[in-house]
């Protein structure tokens, strides 16, 4: 179990990387990426069981799917420092014939990456198949899955769990980056979608809260409660309060920041903000 001072110190770490990676080649979505890495430093360092032994299958270890894969640069710094892959291969970001794409893909083999995520709306269905799949197998551990609120307006999602209830698919943990704000603006003011958690409930599934979502500690007791609440017949949804752009000053309480680099000076304010802990790449 990581202290939260380590957790602290990993997810500022991995802010560093987001930033200088998207940097380096002008191109990428700090933004959301931003916004989500304390969830993805506590999924990786303190609540997964897996093996940096790569399977596709992921079988007896739990799974993660990334189903908004624009967030792909927290996905590949925190996979890259939990022990996939080098962390010197994060200067390849976004480069022509490179494992790491702006949307993560499964052709080069990357390890930690089981889908290619890059159209929104499919990965709760991915998600659920392989939780069906080790209920089938006889596989006790747990699928999590990770979904952007606006990615909540494609009508797959709500396809897909429709069938997680109605199939009782009690060991999948799906959460929704709830932080308001996609590409052309707030989710209210592109596609009003009401009560998320009354929808999710509506359809059979069992919705919890995490308020702080850009906490540590607050995480880690919203997954521990996830968790025990699985095996009782309903899928779980948390619904994760989160900042975009979280940690950099002026990237937060705003949506531009959603597919846009820093420039130079941009990025000097920024790194300065969050000074390395672990060792830049």
């Amino acid at each position: 179990m990581a202290t939260t001072q380590q957790l602290q110190d990993f997810t500022q770490q991995v802010r560093r990387d987001i930033l200088r990676m998207v940097h380096a080649v002008n191109s990428g979505h700090p933004g959301g990426s931003l916004g989500c890495a304390e969830f993805f430093t506590v999924l990786y360092q303190d609540v997964m069981s897996y093996s940096t032994d790569f399977t596709m299958d992921g079988e007896n270890e739990d799974v993660f799917f990334l189903s908004n894969g624009h967030i792909s640069p927290v996905y590949y710094s925190v996979l890259a420092r939990s022990g996939f892959f080098p962390v010197e291969e994060l200067a390849s970001f976004r480069k022509l014939n490179t494992r790491l794409q702006g949307h993560p893909t499964t052709h080069e083999k990357l390890p930690g990456i089981r889908i290619a995520s890059g159209s929104l709306g499919q990965g709760m269905s991915v998600a659920i198949g392989s939780a069906v799949a080790k209920k089938l197998n006889g596989d006790d551990k747990l699928v999590y899955s990770l979904h952007g609120d606006g990615e909540l307006q494609e009508g797959q999602i709500w396809e897909s769990a429709m069938f997680a209830s109605a199939k009782k698919v009690d060991n999948l943990i799906a959460t929704v980056d709830l932080n308001g704000k996609q590409i052309d603006g707030s989710t209210d003011d592109v596609l009003p979608m009401g009560s998320i958690k009354g929808k999710f409930e509506a359809f059979g599934w069992d919705v919890l809260e995490v308020k702080e979502g850009n906490d540590v500690e607050a995480i880690k007791a919203g997954l521990a409660e996830a968790k025990s609440r699985t095996g009782q017949g309903k899928p779980v949804c948390i619904l994760l309060h989160t900042e975009m752009g979280n940690g950099v000053d002026f990237m937060m309480y705003t949506h531009a920041w959603h597919g846009k680099a820093p420039n130079d000076d941009q990025l000097a304010s920024a790194l300065e903000q969050n000074p390395a802990t672990l060792g830049d790449y």
